[in-house]
Formats: structure tokens, sequence, C-alpha cells
């Protein structure tokens, strides 16, 4: 016996061996699969995320590239330059330069000085002739969009991105540059919300290898080159994709994912130190290497404890006695009421906590049947679950109860068959007391209730979506807004239910909501226009979306909130018309006058032609306000101002001056004699009487007449001359035009056709 105890004790010693190695190679794999995975995870997440960074950074560049080159479109053109200051910079420069961490646009002249500024009507003090952006266009003859060298700023003293576009002469030949700005601590921000670890960051390079921005490293590589470089010439040579290798500036090898930047000469990339992506697997490497070493020392040791087995029996009954002593201390020691119950319902076991909740001492519980412990009503109420139970179907279910202390406990139940080769032994009972959790559930579920009241109540439109941008949910104000139904929008995409346009050309605009969960970041109001689905009535609104995150700051969803500002927007408009144009007339005032005279009066001086200024006065309007009142004048001033525009051309221009002068632009005309006949016209509109109270009114008048040039060159002085005719006209007899000749010349009188013929 003890030789074929030896011979069996060996075979299991090397059984164990095997088993053991067997162990060894799966955790080896295991760990070597675990290691695959997170490199490639790594490097999937890296290059999702440089593709993301790719295009956000491409379409804010292309923003304000097509910005830059509308600017350089606007002073190519020589009538801009002949605008007043103000006017100009309105024209040149348009509200799409005012991106986010777009600086100044400046407009350089062909020797590199500052001669238009975005930032000031008076453009400040510089030459930049000397940058190499000015260089690449003056002397290189560079095309299209430049991306300077990062350099500090000569304005501002901030590190900047200069990006430019040349502007030329109408015969082709450079006329200037116009230079923009993005600084560099807006990439700082565009990056600052990643966390790749340790010696990992985002870099973005120009394609000659200078760099632009290392994120988080700070500026003190910014301007440096790695032109040459073996990571540089992977760049240049492949334009996107993934690779290994060990950076120039710092000698850190890394995972680098990397693309250029739509059409620009930029290179971004996520390089995340290879250290940090395997971090994580060092560690688990060794817990899995130190565990698949005590599974093969405990198989090492099972074997020996089998060699051992009838020696250790004793022992192993002792350790068998005090494992029950430790499941019975772990039982007792547990909040919920476990038990045990046979399939006569007597009870075998029961941890203390009945007596906590019925006052009987687990000892005394045994072999009492289930019906003595929870009494008649109770043993009914229960009754249906046991005998499903001892059918061999497991129940749960809530209820409540009332304990020995008189305390109403909720409780949920779990009776679990105890079955041996299919027949039912016995029941495990387990009872729980959730009271605090269904206080917690009820608590969530008025939380809930209040902020769905809230939602409804709120007079702004709210749209919920997930984190796929699907609707989840429309408050009130969002269904009369949209058009949708809130049991009908969820599910659908939000780009389909709020389709928001702008309300300049039509055009669809980003989606907030959907902007607010790729960037995970709250979205500023967005103003744009709304369509309702069923009437098609537009509305204006202004909509902010925030992400919507877990407590792991995961996004989950987002909510938008539109705030209807149709009314708002046609109180705007119409208080722009009032400031330009007479309240009574709904003719062009004196500033809107002024405007247009500047520019008929560079017109002229460019075409070589003439312009005239008309001013005219009622006559007898005072007599027609004393006899009849000021509301009847009202009327014959609505009336005169609907026969003056009658008788003028439409690109000419009649104004308001105030109480019953009136005056008439006439741009474009090719000496006096056009202006003598619409002088005439004018009289002749008057022939007809007008209706004033039920009764017919004549009223005349009498003007005055100046031309451009030869009676003044600015809008003042014709002005004051026409004014001067005026008045000699009304001296020499009303109803008629003078057209002033001279400061010591009597004005020419210009009659009306019917006058003329009866003088002949």
């Amino acid at each position: 016996m003890p030789f074929l105890r030896q011979f069996f004790s060996h075979r299991l010693i090397w059984l164990a061996v095997l088993v053991s190695l067997g162990i060894g190679v799966l955790f080896a794999r295991s760990i070597w699969t675990i290691r695959q995975d997170e490199w490639n995870y790594a490097a999937q997440t890296n290059a999702n995320l440089v593709q993301t960074l790719e295009q956000g950074l491409g379409w804010v560049l292309e923003s304000f590239d097509k910005s830059l080159e509308g600017v350089a479109r606007e002073v190519a053109r020589p009538e801009v330059w002949d605008l007043p200051p103000e006017l100009r910079a309105r024209v040149v420069f348009d509200n799409s330069l005012r991106s986010r961490g777009a600086g100044d646009v400046l407009v350089l002249d062909a020797q590199g000085n500052i001669v238009l500024d975005s930032g000031s009507l008076t453009p400040r003090k510089a030459n930049l002739a000397d940058r190499d952006y000015f260089l690449a266009f003056q002397k290189d003859g560079h095309q299209g969009l430049y991306i300077g060298k990062p350099v500090p700023s000569r304005i501002t003293g901030l590190n900047i991105l200069p990006l430019s576009r040349a502007y030329f002469h109408a015969d082709g030949s450079f006329a200037g540059v116009v230079v923009g700005a993005v600084r560099l601590s807006y990439f700082n921000e565009l990056f600052g919300a990643l966390d790749m670890g340790p010696s990992s960051g985002v870099n973005l390079f120009r394609s000659d290898g200078v760099v632009i921005s290392r994120f988080p490293y700070g500026d003190m590589d910014v301007g440096k080159t790695i032109a040459g470089s073996p990571n540089m010439l992977r760049f240049q040579k492949e334009g996107n994709g993934s690779f290994v290798g060990t950076a120039a500036l710092d000698g850190v090898e890394r995972l680098y994912s990397f693309r250029q930047v739509g059409e620009f000469p930029l290179i971004i990339n996520v390089a995340q130190a290879t250290s940090t992506i395997l971090g994580k697997w060092y560690s688990s490497s060794l817990w899995l290497g130190g565990f698949a070493l005590l599974l093969m020392a405990a198989c090492l040791g099972l074997a020996l404890l089998f060699v051992r087995e009838l020696t250790l029996r004793q022992q192993v009954a002792a350790r068998l006695s005090e494992a029950e002593h430790d499941v019975r201390t772990i039982l007792n020691n547990m909040p919920s009421m476990i038990g045990y119950w046979d399939a006569h319902l007597l009870n075998r076991f029961a941890n203390k906590a009945h007596f906590e909740w019925f006052g009987i001492q687990p000892d005394r519980l045994r072999g009492m049947h289930f019906s003595e412990l929870v009494g008649p009503e109770r043993f009914a109420v229960n009754k249906p679950f046991l005998d499903r139970a001892l059918q061999g179907e497991p129940q749960l279910f809530e209820s409540t109860l009332l304990d020995v202390h008189g305390v109403s406990r909720h409780i949920i139940v779990s009776y679990v068959p105890d079955t041996e080769a299919g027949a039912v032994r016995g029941i495990f009972v387990q009872t729980t007391d959730i009271s605090e959790r269904k206080r917690m559930e009820d608590e969530l579920f008025d939380e809930k209730e209040r902020v769905r009241l809230t939602l409804q109540s709120i007079g702004d439109a709210v749209v919920c979506s997930d984190a796929r941008g699907s609707v989840t949910y429309l408050n009130p104000a969002a269904e009369r807004l949209t058009g949708w139904q809130a049991f009908d929008a969820a599910g659908h995409n939000v780009d389909e239910v709020v389709c928001l346009r702008s309300p300049d050309n039509d055009a669809l605009l980003p989606s907030p909501l959907r902007t607010a969960i790729q960037q995970a970041a709250v979205m500023e109001a967005v103003r744009g226009v709304v369509e309702h689905r069923g009437s098609g009535q537009r509305f204006q609104v202004e909509e902010t979306a925030s992400p919507i995150t877990d407590r792991h700051g995961a996004v989950r969803g987002a909510v938008a909130v539109l705030r209807d500002v149709t009314e708002a927007v046609a109180m705007a408009e119409r208080m722009a018309h009032l400031a330009q144009y007479d309240a009574l007339t709904d003719l062009p005032n004196r500033v809107l006058l002024h405007d247009r005279a500047q520019l008929a009066i560079a017109q002229a001086r460019r075409d070589g032609k003439s312009l005239a200024v008309m001013y005219l006065d009622l006559d007898g309007f005072k007599e027609v306000n004393d006899r009849l009142g000021h509301d009847v004048g009202d009327v014959l001033l609505v009336q005169f101002a609907q026969r003056l525009k009658a008788a003028v051309r439409a690109s000419d221009t009649v104004c308001r001056q105030g109480g019953d002068e009136f005056v008439v632009l006439l741009p474009g005309l090719e000496g006096a004699e056009p202006a003598r006949g619409v002088a005439r016209k004018i009289l002749a509109s008057c022939d007809a009487p007008f209706e004033l109270a039920g009764e017919p009114v004549r009223v005349g008048l009498s003007g005055g007449i100046a031309l451009f040039p030869q009676h003044g060159d600015t809008f003042d002085a014709l002005s004051r001359h026409a004014d001067s005719a005026m008045y000699a006209a009304k001296r020499g007899g009303r109803m008629r035009f003078m057209l002033y000749r001279g400061p010591d010349v009597q004005p020419e009188v210009v009659l009306p056709e019917v006058a003329v013929g009866a003088e002949g």
C-alpha cells in the first residue's frame, strides 16, 4: 500500500505540473491578447480623435479664409476706397470675421503699410513688409491663401498664426495683402478638453515642419522646425495615418495618428506616449501573471493535498465545522431576513434578523410552521407564492410588513426552490427591507414630475435628444413652434424636427444641439428661422444648446432652448426703418438723403455727369393748418409726397426736410435741361386740387434748383444755393422754380408748361 500510494502520488504531481503549464500558457496568451486590444483601442481612438480635430479645425480655417477672400475682393474694388471710412469699414469687414480665436484683420498696401484695420476706423501704424507672408505674395507671386509662420503680433503682442491673401489692381498688378490672425492660445483652448495622459498631446505643424502648437507643452517650441526628421518625412509623404516613432523635440516614443487639415498646408497629429497606452496593461499583466503563478502553485498544492488526503481528514472536518460557523456568522449579520423552509413549510434555519423583525429567536423558530411566524392573514396572502415555489418556480415580489415594533417596512421577498433530482426539498427565503429605496424612488418620481411640469409651463421651446441626436422630448412650446407632436417627433433626427435656416439667405445652419453633443460644450445663442411643419409659418428664433453628461463626464444627450424672437426682430427692423425715413410720409429723412447725396456726387465725379438738388416749399400750407387743422395739414403733406414721388424717376430721392419743406435729389443728369423738365412735372402735379376734409383745396409750391458741379461740389453747398433759389421763387411770385445762377446773378425762372405757353 505505501508503494501504491507513492506511485499514484507521483502521477498526481506530474499531472499537476502539466495543468500548471497549461494555465501558464493560457494566461500568457490572454495577457498578450489584452495588450493587442489596448493597443488597437488606442490606435482607433486616436485616429477618430485626430479626424474630429481635423474636421473642426478645417471648418474654422475655411470659414476664416472665406472671410479673408471677401475682404480681398472688396478692397480690390476702386469705388470702395471712395466711401466714407465708417461706410467703407461696414462694406469691407463683415461679422463673419468675429469668430472665436480670430484677431483683427488688416489690409496692407503694396509697401506693407496698414491702410485698413477691422479693429479701428483709424488704422494702427505699422509696417509688415518684412513678414514672410507679405514677401510670398510680393516677390514669389504666391496665389490663394498663405499661412505664415507663428509670430508675436506687433499690434497686440500675442502669439498668432497669420493667414493672408493678396489683392490686386484692375490691371492685375500687386496691390497689397489682407492678413488675419488666429491666436495660438485658441488652439490650446480647442485642445484643452483632451487628457491623453503623461507625455501625450496634440501637435499642429505647417507642412514644411514649422511647429504651430504643441499641447500641453506650452509655447516654448512654437516656431521651431522638425523638417527632415523621420517623423516629419512620414507626415509629408503619407498625408494621414498612424505609426510609432520617436519625437525629434524630446526623444519620447509615441503613437502618432495624423491627418492633413483639409486643403490647407497644415498637419495635425495626436501623439500618445506608448508608456501611457500600455500603462494599464503593464499593471494588469503583473496582476494576471501573479494570479497565473498563484493558480499554478495552487495546482501543485492541490496535488500535494490529494497526496496527503488520508492524513488530513480530521483537519478537513474541523475546517468544515469552522466554515459552517463562518457561514452562519455571515448570514446572521446580513441586513436581510434569510431562512430555509422544508417542503412542509417547517423552518430548518433562520438568521438573527427574524428576531429584530418578529421578536422570535432563531433557535425557537426551528421546526415552526411558516403560518405561525407570519400569522393567518399574512400566510393567506403569501400562500399562492409559496405553492408556486414548492412547484419549482422561483418567486420575487414586493409587499409591506408591520414588524414587532410597529414599524411599517416596504419589503422585497424572494422564494428560491431547493431542488434535488427534480424534486423540491425546500425553499430559501430572503426578505429585504427596501423602504429607503422606495422613498428615494418616490422622491425621484416627484422630482421628475416637477421637471416635467416646469418644462411644460415655460414659454420657451425645449427640445431634448439622446447622444445620437434623436429627439426624446418636446415641451408644448416646442410643439407649437415646430408643428411636431412630442410622440410623433420621438426618435426622429433633431435636424428634421428643428431645421434652423439663415435669416439672410435661407441657407441651412449647423444644429447647435448636435454641435453641443459633438463638442461636449455649451453653444451660445444662434439666430435663425424655424418653419412650422403644418402651416409653413416661419419664426425667428434664438437657439442655445447644452450637452447632458453623466457623473463620469460622458455625453448622454443634449437639450436645446429656442426663444421666439419674431416680434423683437420685426420691431428692430421697424426701428431701423424709422431711423432713415419720415414717420408721416415714409419718405427718406435728412440722414438717408445725405448718405445718398454723398454717393451720387462721388458717382457723378467718376462718370463726368451732373446732378441736381431741389428745395421745395408749399405755398399756403399755414392757411390750411389754421383753417382746417393740423390733422388735415398732415393729410395734405402725405398727398403731396405721393404726387412728388410720382413726378420723379425711381432712381431719384424725395426727402421731407421738415414741416412743408421737401428736398429732391436728381442724380445722373446730362446738364440743366432734365432738371428743368422735372421741375415742370412737379409744378404740374399741383394743378389738380387736393381733397382735404371733403373739399377741394388748391395749393401751390415754390422751389429752387442747384446743379453739380456748376453751383457747388459738396452737398452742403448745393443745399444752400437751392434753398436761396427757393426763397427767390417765393419772393418772385410763387408757383414756380428758380435755377441758381451764382452769388451775384439773379436766378433763372422755371415756370409750368401752361404758364410758358400763355406768355408765348
